[in-house]
């Protein structure tokens, strides 16, 4: 045991850096899965959390006043109803800021659907103009309890008295109005009524809303909103971020541990003298192969420890929404397990990737066996024609002799036996470390290795001349290349460690041989070159990935229009204005550059089992401008774009005609193209105007889009708006989905660098492997005369084209799955495919040019200290 530790300690300070890289790497994986598991649990759990607190309805129904709800609570899978309560939809001001709300009359603390509070407490018939704010409206309007709301256009005021949480669908400026609480009498005027029903068994939600329906009517509903529509509102854009940092997460161990199984591999191949001595003194397989699985499994497990001390000690100090997320995680039940078997599951799974490259240390013979040379390739004097190989006689010149290395005819001796093949003379019995030299030339120029010198000459041959010998047949059969040309076979391939053809061309056209001879040193041992190529190519594939979430992120800030946002403002006008007035007043403003009148309202689906958003906007004259992902415009009569969201919901596609119910009055549609919507999880149906009219001829615009110039402030144009309507006007800017993907910007950021740390560790242990492989040919390359900076070119070119074609493959196969996994997400939340945007091509050139000049900046120095060795450690090396 003593001397594992003592031998894993010399290991240690030789490889301290790599030690360092194996130690970060793993900190980051296991703190991207802790996060992503933080998000998951902060998207579902405060959800659920209050859903359970207030004993939730899993339906609520918006009607009018006449219906009879009372029926409601004898259906079967009803377990208990909360209501009816009268409602009113109103807007509210507080400190300059503007919401729409519904006013929900509520004599009594309810049982069902009964709201937690969170500040303040609940009404109190001693304040009748009391209200109680849900707790995401009431940051919106920056209100807290003591503060007084008021109504616009009229002197109404509304103290508030109490925040409370809410599990139904959450306050969205200008889409979903906020839900006030307040008492019968502060709702004087009821529009409407609102039930909630809780079922004894959630999974029947459609089937109870369609008993509802039949039972109060379809003219009857306005309104349904079921608790998974709410709870997915919920999660959002957390569950969102949880998943981009578990796929990230997931694959940097992957591509981690495959660069730890790389780095022990190359070490054993450079280290099997050490193995050897390891194993002569009396190391067992089992205590070799624990020396590479402990030494690595004590990095892993400090840099998982450190993670998980830092995620549960500095987590919930973070800015912003993760801080919020972990701070959450940290009081929920799983979160010890989870803080437990996350970095456990990292190093486990390290731990078996290291397992099977040390299991391969544990079977190095105690003797040395000598690498066997490169398998047979071409004679010196050219493959099936008895000439010299021009290419490299004119390429590789002797530094000292001025003529090309090759067998000179000249310089036979007399006394010796010429060979049988090649009519040369044979040369004596070279000392090993010649013979090893010139073996090792002729490896770097992918020659045939010289046969061994007889200790003696053969009988009957002295001071005659052998008569030539046929050469004998290649391995395996395989026919040559004269009869392969006959019988119209392609080439054979060139074995590993022989130049190829292409090869040869380049040193006969006079291309540098540093060049030559890297590239060919980069791919001659096919299955180690394309495993070396493999293990880089997974993490800049998934930083090509990370960059194309990056870039679609900036794309719907930078063009929205693109991405179902040609308009920035969203303006509702109360009774006070006109529609013509209406429209004067905002067109008047010179940051508008068109107003598209419109309007928007809840309609049943078919089989009355869930409520769709019904919108008609613009006209036949000015259409409003929709961003297709598939199909044409709706310009016709009955035409309509839908989203993604409710082509999954009614499972039609575009082509088809559907059917709704808006009140009492059926609307049939044709389906003509699908639109990226942002909105409403994609439950969005939209056509003109003009076609709603046609069924509903007393129809008047209730909203108006607003399309700004370019370059026009939203902020600016509101602000102007708002003064001028003179308390007429309810001025929003559209809700941008990335706006809640900020965090992901800094989340992609520190995975890059997370993947750009483990992409670093292959290419150093790709470099490592290249130097160590290039020590048996330095000789070699001196003795044809290639300078100690032309050796280095040799291992630098090497490594650059490695890398280069680790990025190329990256780039072809990342481009693709990015594209497929944004659109996939897209798909999932009713946005709908189209949305993906990918790197601009000089970015991808930026990074491909960075990741081959880092290489090749890496491969220089270790390069140029191997090429600079003393003969005598080059020797050695050999040996």
């Amino acid at each position: 045991m003593r001397a594992t530790l003592r031998w894993a300690h010399s290991d240690l300070r030789t490889h301290r850096g790599e030690a360092l890289f194996l130690v970060l790497a793993t900190a980051g994986i296991v703190a991207s899965l802790l996060l992503a598991t933080a998000l998951f649990g902060y998207a579902t759990n405060p959800w659920q959390r209050v859903f359970t607190q207030s004993h939730g309805a899993h339906v609520w129904l918006h009607t009018d006043t006449a219906a009879d709800t009372g029926k409601l609570a004898e259906l079967d899978g009803v377990d208990s109803v909360a209501g009816p309560y009268p409602t009113a939809a109103t807007t509210v001001a507080s400190r300059g800021s503007r919401a729409a709300v519904e006013l929900r009359g509520t004599p009594e603390r309810p049982s069902v659907g009964r709201p937690p509070v969170v500040s303040g407490h609940w009404l109190d018939p001693a304040t009748p103009n009391g209200v109680v704010l849900e707790s995401r409206l009431a940051r919106a309007l920056l209100a807290e309890p003591g503060d007084t709301l008021t109504v616009p256009g009229t002197a109404r005021e509304l103290t508030v008295v109490g925040l409370a949480d809410s599990a139904e669908p959450r306050y969205r400026p200008g889409e979903q109005p906020g839900l006030v609480w307040a008492l019968p009498s502060a709702v004087p005027d009821p529009g409407g009524q609102v039930i909630g029903l809780r079922l004894t068994d959630p999974g029947d939600t459609s089937y109870v809303v369609q008993r509802a329906v039949t039972v109060l009517g379809a003219g009857a509903i306005g309104e349904v909103s079921t608790w998974q529509q709410a709870r997915a509102e919920a999660q959002g854009d957390n569950r969102l971020l949880g998943q981009v940092l578990g796929l990230f997460g997931l694959g940097a161990l992957v591509a981690a541990g495959l660069a730890v199984h790389g780095a022990i591999g190359t070490r054993i191949r450079g280290h099997l003298r050490d193995l050897s001595v390891l194993k002569a003194i009396g190391f067992t397989p089992g205590q070799v192969v624990r020396i590479f699985l402990l030494q690595h499994l004590a990095y892993a497990l400090l840099g998982a420890v450190a993670a998980a001390a830092l995620a549960e000690a500095l987590g919930s100090r973070v800015p912003g929404r993760l801080g919020d997320a972990v701070g959450v995680w940290q009081g929920l039940p799983g979160h010890t397990v989870a803080l437990f078997v996350i970095p456990v599951g990292a190093v486990l799974f390290i731990g078996a990737t290291t397992g099977l490259a040390a299991w391969r240390a544990g079977r190095v013979p105690p003797v040395p066996v000598q690498r066997p040379t490169a398998a047979l390739g071409s004679r010196l004097t050219g493959a099936n024609t008895g000439q010299p190989t021009a290419a490299l006689g004119s390429r590789l010149t002797g530094a000292n002799t001025g003529r090309a290395f090759g067998p000179d005819p000249a310089a036979a001796t007399p006394g010796m036996q010429p060979t049988g093949t090649t009519n040369q003379a044979l040369q004596p019995a070279a000392a090993p470390p010649v013979r090893r030299l010139t073996d090792g030339l002729r490896r770097v120029l992918g020659l045939r290795p010289a046969p061994a010198a007889p200790d003696r000459q053969p009988t009957g041959t002295t001071n005659q001349t052998l008569r030539p010998q046929p050469a004998a047949a290649p391995p395996g059969g395989r026919p040559t290349g004269g009869l392969r040309r006959v019988l119209g076979l392609r080439p054979a391939a060139p074995r590993a460690g022989q130049l190829s053809d292409l090869a040869r061309r380049a040193l006969g056209a006079r291309v540098p041989p540093a060049l030559v001879l890297g590239w060919h040193k980069a791919f001659t041992r096919r299955p180690r070159s394309l495993a070396t190529v493999a293990r880089l190519t997974l993490p800049l594939l998934l930083i090509v990935v990370a960059m194309s979430a990056w870039t679609t992120i900036d794309r719907f800030h930078s063009t929205p229009e693109q991405v179902g946002l040609p308009t920035a403002l969203s303006v509702r006008a109360d009774a006070g204005l006109t529609e013509r007035q209406t429209r004067a007043l905002l067109e008047r403003d010179p940051g508008v550059t068109a107003a598209y009148p419109g309007v928007e309202t809840a309609a049943l689906v078919p089989g009355q089992t869930a409520t769709i958003a019904l919108r008609g906007l613009g006209t036949g004259q000015d259409p409003y401008p929709y961003t297709l992902a598939e199909g044409r415009p709706a310009s016709g009569a009955d035409e309509a774009v839908a989203g993604q969201g409710l082509l999954d919901l009614l499972d039609v596609r575009v082509g088809d005609w559907v059917r709704m119910t808006v009140g009492d009055q059926p609307q049939i549609l044709h389906i003509v193209g699908r639109s990226i919507e942002p909105d409403n999880a994609g439950r969005v149906i939209s056509t003109s105007l003009d076609t709603l009219r046609a069924n509903d001829p007393g129809l008047h615009p209730t909203l108006y889009e607003l399309r700004l110039d370019p370059g026009a402030d939203p902020r600016e144009v509101a602000d102007r708006l708002a003064t001028a309507g003179r308390g007429h006007l309810d001025v929003h800017t559209v809700t941008n989905p990335a706006d809640g993907l900020s965090p992901l910007r800094a989340v992609v950021a520190g995975l890059i660098a997370v993947l750009a740390l483990i992409g670093l560790i292959e290419l150093l242990t790709a470099i490592g492997g290249t130097v160590r492989e290039s020590e048996r040919d330095l000789l070699a390359l001196k003795a044809i005369g290639l300078s100690p900076r032309q050796i280095t070119a040799i291992t630098v070119t090497a490594t650059g084209c490695t890398a280069l074609a680790a990025v190329l493959a990256a780039t072809a196969l990342g481009l693709p799955l990015a594209h497929w996994l944004i659109d996939a997400q897209g798909r999932s939340s009713g946005i709908g495919a189209g949305i993906a945007q990918g790197p601009s091509a000089p970015l991808m050139l930026l990074l491909g040019t960075a990741a081959v000049l880092c290489a090749a900046a890496l491969a220089a120095l270790p390069a140029a200290r191997a090429a600079r060795r003393r003969l005598a450690d080059t020797l050695s090396a050999v040996a």
